[in-house]
């Protein structure tokens, strides 16, 4: 009885052996590459700018329009690179491809960025945008603020009264007024007080 119970377990271990080699037939191992694989880098080809190291920020900003006045569609990060497409007429400005916004294509200034040797054609800028509200200003507001100075009328002029100049009448030393000389008039009390002298000696005798 142990020696057929011996040989059925054998002969199961080799259905079981002979079930795995087929089984390694029908689907081969993958064999793993024994050579280098190139890799697919992504530096884009012809002129590139890159974004110039600032004081300030450490962004630029990039807008839908060669201008100040058109908005910002995104940003580039100091270091970053972008292929340009062209240039504005006057420069100023360069147009990059810029994936994610409308159109793949951003604007950035000049002075900011560093542009790879290469020519760049002029691109003919999209229309200059409007802004889209115009600001009103309420009158009644603002008639708060302006202060209304009242005119103030000048002092009435009066005019003085005339200059009195004093004048003086011119006197000669040892005259009296009336041209009279002094010395005549001693000499006539002089000679009335002798006069008087004499008519009162006669008169006493």
């Amino acid at each position: 009885m142990v020696k057929k119970f011996s040989i059925l377990i054998g002969i199961c271990i080799l259905i079981s052996l002979f079930l795995g080699v087929l089984n390694v037939d029908a689907y081969p191992l993958a064999q793993l590459p024994t050579v280098s694989i190139p890799t697919v880098t992504g530096t884009p080809s012809g002129v590139i700018i890159t974004v110039r190291p600032s004081q300030n920020d450490d962004f630029i900003n990039v807008r839908s329009g060669p201008s100040t006045l058109f908005p910002a569609v995104g940003v580039l990060l100091v270091g970053q690179t972008a292929p340009a497409l062209g240039r504005s007429p006057g420069g100023e400005w360069i147009q990059i491809e810029y994936p994610g916004v409308t159109g793949g294509k951003g604007w950035v200034f000049t002075v900011l960025v560093s542009v790879s040797p290469g020519e760049l054609s002029i691109v003919e800028p999209p229309p200059t945008v409007t802004p889209q509200f115009t600001a009103t200003i309420d009158p009644t507001l603002a008639a708060q603020f302006i202060v209304t100075q009242q005119p103030t009328r000048f002092p009435t002029y009066t005019e003085p009264a005339p200059l009195v100049i004093p004048t003086y009448v011119e006197s000669t030393p040892n005259q009296l007024p009336g041209g009279i000389p002094m010395g005549m008039v001693i000499v006539v009390l002089g000679i009335t007080g002798i006069l008087l002298t004499l008519f009162s000696f006669i008169r006493v005798r």
